[in-house]
Order: C-alpha cells, then sequence, then structure tokens
C-alpha cells in the first residue's frame, strides 16, 4: 500500500510499479483548486496512480474519531481489504493514526528527504537551503506514533550544491529516495535491514513554509536573504515591494566587501546586471525578478519597464 501526495511521492510509486511490485492501495490527499479557474485538480500521485491502473483513496482524515469519521472508518474498510504486507509513506500530509501503522503486517516504511533527526518535519528541503547545510539526504524510515522519530534503515547523504533551489535538490532527492526505497523493500522484508535508533543529538524540526515567510526582511543579512530566495524556489517564491507593487525575486548573488551606508531595502544601483540593494548586513545584487501578471526574467526586463535609480526603496 502506498501514501502519498506531491511529485516527490509520485517518483516513488511510479518507480514501486516499474520493480514489479504489488501496490494494492494508493492513499492520497483530496483534489484541491488550482490554476486561474481554481478548478480541483488532482494530486500528481493520484495522476500516476490513476495512470497505472490502481486504486486510490481521498479521505480527509483517518482519525476514527476525527472531523471526517464516516471517511475514515470508510478508509479503514478499504485498507483492511487492501491487506497490504507494507506501507510505504512519502510526504502523504496526513498523520497515521495507531491502527493504520499497524495494520501492515511488516510495518509502514517513510521516505524521509533529511540526514535524520535533523529536519524532521514537513519543509525539510526548504529549510536544509534556508539554514546553509552543506549537505543533506534521504532517510528511509520505519514509521512510529512520533513527528519522524522513527528508527533508521537506510540514509544517503546528497550535496547542496551553492547554487541549489529546492527544486533543483527537491528533484534529486526525490531519485534517490525511490532508489533507496527499491533496495530497502526486500532486505527489511526478509529481515536483513536492521532498524538504527536515532540519536537524541541533533535534532531539528522543518517547520511547514508559510507565505508569510516569503516576504523579505531587507534588515536580515544579504547572506541570509540569498538562501532564502533558493529556499523558495519554486514556492512560494520570494518577494517585496516596489511602489506598491509586489514584486518575486528569483535569483541574486552577495557582494563581496563593505556596503555603503544606506537604510535596509535602498537601491543603491539599478543597471542591466543586476539591483544592488543594501541590506541590514551587506549587499545583495538581484538579478533574476518577476513583475505582477508577468513571467520571471533577468533585472534589465524590469527596468525596461518600470526604470530605477539609486535611492529608491524596497519594500516600504
Amino acid at each position: 500500500m502506498f501514501a502519498g501526495t506531491p511529485e516527490f511521492a509520485a517518483v516513488a510509486l511510479e518507480a514501486l510499479v516499474a520493480a514489479g511490485h504489488h501496490v494494492s492501495l494508493v492513499l492520497t490527499q483530496p483534489d484541491r483548486p488550482s490554476g486561474r479557474g481554481l478548478k480541483p485538480q488532482p494530486s500528481a500521485v493520484k495522476a500516476r496512480a490513476l495512470a497505472a491502473g490502481l486504486p486510490v483513496a481521498q479521505p480527509r482524515s483517518l482519525r476514527l474519531a476525527g472531523r471526517y469519521p464516516d471517511e475514515a472508518a470508510a478508509a479503514r474498510a478499504q485498507l483492511e481489504a487492501a491487506r497490504p504486507d507494507a506501507m510505504v509513506v512519502a510526504a502523504y500530509g496526513l498523520i497515521l493514526p495507531a491502527w493504520v501503522l499497524a495494520l501492515p503486517r511488516l510495518g509502514c516504511l517513510n521516505i524521509h528527504a533529511s540526514l535524520l533527526p535533523r529536519w524532521r518535519g514537513a519543509a525539510p528541503i526548504h529549510r536544509a537551503i534556508e539554514a546553509g547545510d552543506t549537505e543533506t539526504g534521504i532517510t528511509i524510515m520505519q514509521m512510529d506514533e512520533g513527528l519522524d522519530t522513527g528508527p533508521m534503515l537506510l540514509r544517503e547523504a546528497v550535496a547542496i550544491a551553492p547554487d541549489d533551489r529546492t527544486g533543483t535538490l527537491h528533484d534529486r532527492l526525490a531519485a534517490l529516495g525511490a532508489r533507496l526505497l527499491l533496495d530497502a523493500l526486500p532486505r527489511w522484508a526478509e529481515g536483513r535491514l536492521p532498524a538504527q535508533a536515532q540519536p537524541p543529538e541533533g535534532v531539528t524540526y522543518a517547520a511547514k513554509v508559510d507565505k508569510a515567510e516569503a516576504v523579505v526582511d531587507w534588515a536580515a543579512p544579504a547572506a541570509v536573504i540569498e538562501r532564502r530566495l533558493r529556499a523558495f524556489d519554486p514556492a512560494p517564491g520570494a518577494s517585496t515591494t516596489l511602489g506598491g507593487e509586489v514584486l518575486k525575486l528569483w535569483a541574486a548573488r552577495v557582494e563581496a566587501g563593505a556596503a555603503p551606508p544606506a537604510a535596509p531595502g535602498t537601491v543603491l544601483s539599478a543597471t542591466d546586471d543586476g539591483l544592488r540593494v543594501a541590506c541590514g548586513e551587506g549587499v545583495l545584487c538581484l538579478t533574476e525578478v518577476q513583475r505582477a501578471g508577468g513571467r520571471r526574467g533577468p533585472v534589465r526586463a524590469l527596468l525596461q519597464a518600470r526604470p530605477l535609480a539609486a535611492g529608491d526603496r524596497l519594500g516600504a
């Protein structure tokens, strides 16, 4: 049985099917409104499951005493009928209650996009880049009732490049997660993969990214802002304001040397090469931006449509 929702999970589901594993049921989040028309759209996992002819369930909750007890009860009947040997979970988005964890004969495996115990929680890729980590990785973990606290079965590290964004790192980790899962499953089923408890030291939590976090605080150091631009690409996208207009910020470089005295958010110079902005510490040179309703592109496109000069302010 498989439980997951976004593209990260869909890559693993596709690998399971391609490897010949029998997936008796796929759990994924309900369809969500998306796009300009806000029409309900299936998750990446649902789309991949239906293309493979797999049965899909989309309960809003699995808690029998929660807000949607009828949906949870119906899901329980489906899960019990599926009689899974194992359950694979990857970025599902719903908490699995004890009855779900106890259902598979072998238990539940989770593909987690960090080197546990660092970055337990919902947004490990974003937070690793935001924090300036130089490496992250995949942990295949046996699930328990805690938040990413279960014993580890396999771990493999991946370097984080200085220009990595959440999108680029996500794709590498998704492919690695699928590969490690296929390695782990048969060894785990045969009892040849010993579980190792997570160490108590080094625990950090990767909270879900809130859109409000993506609004740039120019009082922060330039290096911190640059990491946030990469961490929030492709979503939710870092932003600031320019004369009341929202401006998305996609790429920048930190300039070496001391910054001239100027209030944070002050434009120091505006050329086709970049928009140099004073920060709380240092200077950030913006190189790729996006106006409201436009496309992301080089700063020169912004300057052609809206000239800027030294002394103008961002975020004011």
